[in-house]
């Protein structure tokens, strides 16, 4: 089996709703990563031999599949092939996963894998959840459905947890973004947008839903999102943000890395996709990541920094609860802080989670890293990667 080289990562500062990118298409957002990777690595357009996109709501200015459509704005012309692909919020990192498959089949090998969601001008849930309910059959098998907030109240509940708990997780992730950003620390992933805003040209440079000054006694106040005050945890502080933005990956094998004298970062170790309990749904990070170890023949103790997407705080905190006796700990996961800080654009969010472990690698000097998301109606997903 070949290996799947990470040669760069990209993505876009991502814009709050009806922020900076609220003119933008989404079409432009989701080109943008290709034209960063194709100037930072020197490639032709027919280098590329596919571009897999993930993304939640392919609908009106996202249908089309952006996939394909996404290398032709970027003006590759008519040579790169692209597909969308729906696994909910963990498209992004299951394009990515898809995509080093294919490298280490040896079926391709030069690939393009990430993920675009404008939650603006393309609002969650306008790919028919509200106007196409589930059939009546679905629940000849299942005795209810709930909606993820609601998941997330229910993890909170089995585990035990505090609102206290959950906002004092979701300041540390605004004070992580905070203190990277400040450092430096995105500079080599987040790549400026020239865009249109009402009319005039700017440049987006930054994440917009950040809120570094956030403080316990602010959280505090916040009404919650889900459920009657006194009956529940969250609230739009500490859930993941919803903003637009679009990630992306270059993926290689060894051939194609000395033929086109690249320098890989990192290199994807393994990958791991399960399902869950659709009701409570949120839970797939926990087995995702049992499994991921074992079929990588490693220990928690092995991995030395985590991305756990941050779509609610008790998602996090569950996680760490379940893994923490064995080496996991919150000092080592979502280092530069997480969606809550810098918001959750669906389909872009885990191509955008394997780019910051791959940078944060390569500045730290670290050895492998994991990332893993939660998905609605219950999946998971895992990757495993090591700095080369």
């Amino acid at each position: 089996m070949k290996d799947a080289l990470i040669v760069d990562a990209v993505r876009t500062p991502f814009g709050k709703r009806d922020g900076s990118f609220r003119d933008t298409h989404p079409q432009d957002l989701a080109a943008e990563p290709l034209k960063a990777l194709r100037e930072r690595n020197g490639f032709e357009p027919e280098t590329i031999e596919d571009v897999i996109y993930g993304c939640v709501s392919p609908v009106d200015e996202q249908g089309l599949n952006v996939g394909r459509l996404a290398p032709m704005v970027a003006g590759w012309g008519d040579i790169v092939p692209g597909v969308q692909l729906n696994r909910m919020c963990g498209s992004g990192q299951q394009a990515t996963n898809f995509a080093a498959a294919n490298v280490m089949a040896g079926q391709h090998d030069v690939l393009i894998a990430g993920g675009v969601e404008h939650m603006t001008r393309v609002p969650m849930g306008s790919d028919g959840d509200d106007e196409n309910p589930l059939t009546d059959t679905y629940f000849e098998h299942f005795d209810e459905r709930t909606h993820q907030g609601e998941g997330a109240e229910r993890i909170a509940e089995e585990y035990d947890l505090s609102r206290d708990e959950l906002d004092e997780l979701a300041v540390d992730s605004q004070q992580r973004w905070g203190e990277a950003w400040e450092d430096g620390r995105y500079d080599d992933q987040v790549v400026p947008v020239e865009t249109e805003l009402d009319g005039e040209t700017v440049t987006v440079e930054e994440d917009e839903h950040p809120r570094p000054g956030t403080d316990l006694e602010t959280l505090s106040s916040l009404p919650l999102a889900f459920r009657e005050e006194g009956d529940g945890f969250h609230h739009p502080g500490n859930s993941s943000g919803i903003v637009d933005g679009s990630s992306a990956l270059l993926l290689a094998s060894e051939d194609a890395v000395e033929e086109h004298d690249w320098e890989p970062m990192a290199r994807i170790v393994q990958t791991e996709v399960v399902g869950v309990d659709p009701v409570t749904m949120l839970k797939g990070p926990i087995p995702a990541t049992e499994q991921v170890l074992e079929k990588a023949d490693l220990e928690l103790e092995d991995i030395d920094l985590f991305e756990v997407n941050e779509a609610f705080a008790s998602v996090v905190a569950a996680w760490l609860e379940e893994t923490g006796a064995s080496g996991a700990s919150w000092e080592d996961t979502n280092v530069n802080g997480g969606a809550i800080a810098h918001g959750h654009p669906l389909g872009a969010t885990g191509a955008m989670l394997l780019t910051k472990l791959a940078h944060e690698l390569e500045r730290t000097g670290k050895d492998r890293a994991l990332s893993t998301m939660c998905i609605g109606f219950g999946q998971g997903v895992a990757t495993i990667i090591e700095r080369v």
